[in-house]
């Protein structure tokens, strides 16, 4: 009986959190091939993404709630591994690009999403890569990469990105539903168009798109219809994306002097499986992301796998 009592409190202040109301939150997402595997550094090794977000007091008669997005983002890309001093080996180009971003993510009342972003940044050794991978690399006791020296050169990063998300259906118990996920990106960086599939599994009821964590969309205030929810589930991404142009890969156009550049594989699959859950102001994911091969003649022919972690906090 002594126990009943912290299980009912603790219940009740869970029950209580749910019900509060917040309209900023703080985002970190780190990709790394070490969340998958102890041994295995190559292809896109890294990924790092700090996110501002806030509820926006100006939005359409149409739309749930629209949500502001700053973000600062750094990608880094490596051949089948980080130590590899001579050229001819280099079985893709080491890469990085640093960008900074300004999205809007409107959230209609009909269950759909839109978001478009901005992004500014640079590719080649003023995006920091080799740094940063000696900095990580130092933490783990790694061994200093190489290779660096023959990386995408400098260039300038100039990307639009929008994405386009319907809800299709889910059962009637609300604990399963699947989602149209459309995305498409022009630019200096990326250039690709993609389409697949989104579904929830939940360990509880499902939260509206327009009010779920999936989609970063747990923001409300005095003005908004929802509150926030506690939420846990399973999710299934699996995305079909046509490529045109990948700067990483073949370099950047506005600078063309690179030492190693490798040919586009335009079709490419992208699977994503994973766990997001919330907790006090937090919530957390991690993930399992596996794409097929983007460019040609990799020495390891199967793919490439990575995990990711995420952080969310909350504030009013």
């Amino acid at each position: 009986m002594k126990f009943i009592a912290p299980i009912l409190f603790l219940l009740m202040s869970l029950h209580l959190f749910s019900q509060e109301k917040f309209s900023k939150e703080f985002s970190l997402l780190v990709d790394n091939d070490l969340f998958v595997s102890p041994v295995k550094d190559r292809y896109y090794t890294n990924g790092m993404f700090f996110s501002y977000r806030y509820l926006s007091d100006n939005k359409k008669e149409k739309e749930e709630k629209r949500i502001i997005e700053w973000q600062l983002g750094h990608e880094m890309f490596t051949p089948y591994k980080a130590i590899v001093p001579n050229i001819s080996l280099h079985d893709r180009p080491f890469a990085a690009y640093l960008y900074g971003s300004f999205g809007i993510n409107r959230f209609y009342k009909n269950n759909q999403i839109f978001s478009t972003s901005f992004q500014v940044g640079v590719i080649g050794p003023a995006a920091f890569g080799k740094e940063l991978q000696d900095f990580i690399h130092d933490i783990y006791n790694f061994d200093m990469a190489v290779g660096w020296k023959h990386q995408i050169r400098n260039a300038f990063g100039l990307n639009l990105n929008a994405s386009y998300l319907k809800h299709l259906i889910n059962d009637t118990s609300n604990y399963f539903d699947i989602n149209w996920l459309n995305e498409g990106r022009i630019g200096t960086i990326y250039t690709d168009i993609s389409s697949g599939l989104y579904s929830r599994i939940g360990f509880k009821p499902l939260q509206k798109l327009v009010n779920s964590i999936a989609y970063n969309a747990s923001l409300n205030s005095k003005k908004t219809s929802y509150k926030r929810e506690i939420e846990s589930f399973l999710y299934i991404k699996s995305i079909l994306r046509f490529s045109f142009y990948d700067a990483t890969i073949q370099g950047s156009f506005l600078n063309t002097n690179n030492m190693v550049t490798k040919q586009l594989i335009p079709m490419q699959f992208h699977l994503e499986v994973g766990l997001r859950f919330t907790a006090n102001r937090f919530n957390f994911g991690y993930s399992y992301q596996y794409h097929s091969n983007k460019s040609k003649d990799l020495r390891h022919q199967n793919g490439n796998k990575f995990g990711s972690i995420l952080i969310n906090y909350l504030i009013h």
